[in-house]
């Protein structure tokens, strides 16, 4: 099981990107298009004030007729922050996301903002933890100098042979 630390160094683009809790939702969509996220941190300064989401946006000001240029990132983020740190595990984090029903979770470090981690991340880790399991349950069972790779299917013949000898 990773920690948020390893998951953040495994990360292509580690950036974290934030935007004052001053400035227009317009502005914070825009950045999130850019970028291609769907979250930020809202910020005042270095303090951390909050996050702003693409879910945010959609439910208070598009479905409330808000006009996203002139209302401010302070009155639609969450103020509640849930958080992580780098050295609680993956599986913390997959626990907090599912209880808050949330998609990102920054982590801070010392009162630092220092990363920001997504479902994505989470669930990239996962499929990339189970495939090193199976990977190393294979090794086990076929030996370790076993060079074909070997299935259920593919023990006597290859699959399209099998399939053609009607799987006998």
């Amino acid at each position: 099981m990773a920690t948020v630390r390893q998951l953040l160094s495994a990360k292509a683009d580690a950036s974290v990107y934030t935007i004052d809790a001053a400035a227009s939702v317009y502005d914070a969509i825009a950045m999130m298009s850019n970028h291609g996220i769907g979250a930020l941190v809202a910020t005042a300064g270095t303090a951390v004030r909050g996050i702003v989401t693409e879910r945010d946006y959609a439910r208070k000001v598009v479905l409330q007729d808000r006009s996203s240029r002139s209302t401010p990132v302070a009155e639609i983020m969450s103020r509640a922050l849930r958080y992580v740190r780098p050295g609680q595990t993956t599986d913390e984090c997959m626990a907090l996301m599912n209880e808050q029903r949330i998609r990102h979770l920054p982590v801070i470090d010392g009162g630092q903002l220092v990363g920001m981690v997504s479902i994505g991340d989470l669930v990239k880790n996962l499929i990339e933890e189970q495939q090193f399991a199976i990977d190393q349950l294979e090794t086990y069972v076929r030996g370790e100098h076993h060079d074909a790779r070997t299935t259920a299917l593919t023990r006597r013949a290859s699959l399209p042979h099998a399939f053609a000898m009607g799987l006998s």
